[in-house]
């Protein structure tokens, strides 16, 4: 009695299974339908980030529903479409404001269907910032999710994640070399310059560490009295005197001078 009672839990386990699976493949969307889904929101995604390296603010605010919701690792969260359109105005395309350029990182991209609500687009991609009289550059690297709702025959972002930003590389053209440790001590001390104000070079990691108030710099040798940033555009040239004296280091910004610091101890 027992053996068949157990041989019948077996042959319903087994239909259950069966049935579940069929079912589970007539929900399925088809090859086509996922690739109508990826090519549409694909497609929406180009236009989206056009309206929004052009700021062309009337377009912008078509892709989002009104209670949208924006979260960004170092900014929060910005909810409700009105008060992120306060922020675009005024911040991103604000008159006076450098200019914002976003571009995608090819093959970083992928398109998730979404069952009865829409679909995911993630990706990685980088900023470029323009600013008044001075040339476009590299600052940022981020990553993206965007939730898109399909509904009443539309497409509508309803979620938007911005996270993991990073400093965009710098300086890549340029090549690390080693220095002695009697090399750095040459120009180790207290500098004061005259936007800076005071700026503390000391040795970490057989490496210059330059402190200026809270901003702390690692700089890498070119050669041996130039060295680079490289999560910046910056170059610091150390001077010296006929008596082989440090007297002064020189900043560079893009190859052009934007500070000197004199030292002082």
């Amino acid at each position: 009695m027992i053996a068949t009672t157990q041989a019948k839990n077996i042959i319903l386990l087994c239909l259950f299974i069966v049935l579940s699976n069929n079912l589970l493949i007539a929900q399925s969307p088809s090859n086509t339908d996922t690739d109508s889904v990826k090519n549409t929101i694909l497609k929406l995604d180009q236009e989206f980030w056009k309206s929004y390296n052009t700021c062309d603010i009337e377009t912008f605010k078509t892709f989002f529903i009104q209670d949208f919701e924006f979260y960004h690792d170092k900014g929060g969260l910005t909810a409700g479409l009105d008060h992120m359109m306060e922020l675009v105005k005024s911040g991103l395309c604000g008159s006076e404001n450098p200019r914002v350029r976003r571009e995608v990182i090819e093959r970083s991209v992928n398109v998730y269907p979404l069952r009865n609500y829409g679909a995911i687009i993630s990706g990685e991609h980088r900023f470029y910032i323009t600013e008044k009289g001075k040339k476009e550059r590299l600052t940022e690297l981020a990553k993206f999710t965007h939730v898109w709702q399909h509904n009443d025959k539309k497409w509508k972002m309803t979620r938007v994640l911005s996270y993991d930003h990073q400093p965009a590389p710098q300086n890549t053209d340029k090549k690390e070399i080693s220095v002695t440790d009697e090399i750095l001590a040459q120009y180790l001390g207290t500098y004061q310059a005259p936007k800076t104000g005071t700026v503390v070079v000391s040795k970490k990691d057989n490496l210059l560490q330059i402190t200026a108030g809270k901003m702390e710099m690692i700089v890498y040798p070119q050669s041996k009295n130039l060295f680079f940033h490289k999560q910046s555009p910056l170059t610091f040239e150390f001077v010296k005197d006929a008596q082989d004296t440090t007297i002064k280091f020189i900043v560079r910004e893009n190859g052009n001078i934007a500070e000197e610091a004199k030292k002082v101890k």
